[in-house]
């Protein structure tokens, strides 16, 4: 199972309309057929950080994380989501112990990169946003 949490704001000039359009889009493609679990939800207390929210999809391996990647549904929805988001970090998780898996989401998450540019550009638009996961 790979687990991807991400945490992230909304930029101030965002109507509470919009956002609820945004945590809908996000709702819709955290529940493609590829996914086991999804979560999309508000930040409980004050976070000191600033995020207000929170995106959690559970997704059975590698092949379902390509599927989910190119999930139409998935790829319409980025670009509702991110021109709306002031800052976006993530985090993954894994139960499966094999090392060179983080380099094949990586190379997952490169070769959608080259295949959408468009992509590219909405996540370097957001500060914490940069498109490379890979842990350096």
């Amino acid at each position: 199972m790979i687990v991807i949490t991400q945490r992230f704001s909304f930029k101030a000039d965002t109507t509470p309309a919009r956002r609820e359009a945004v945590l809908a889009a996000m709702r819709r493609t955290s529940a493609v057929e590829s996914t086991s679990f999804a979560f999309v939800g508000p930040e409980l207390g004050l976070p000191a950080d600033g995020l207000t929210h929170g995106y959690c999809v559970a997704i059975p391996d590698l092949a379902a994380l390509e599927r989910y990647m190119h999930d139409p549904v998935h790829l319409a929805g980025d670009p509702e989501i991110l021109p709306y988001l002031a800052r976006l970090t993530h985090t993954r998780f894994a139960d499966d112990a094999d090392p060179d898996l983080d380099d094949e989401i990586v190379a997952l998450h490169r070769k959608k990169l080259a295949m959408y540019p468009e992509w590219e550009d909405l996540l370097n638009a957001i500060p914490s946003g940069a498109p490379e996961p890979h842990r350096t």
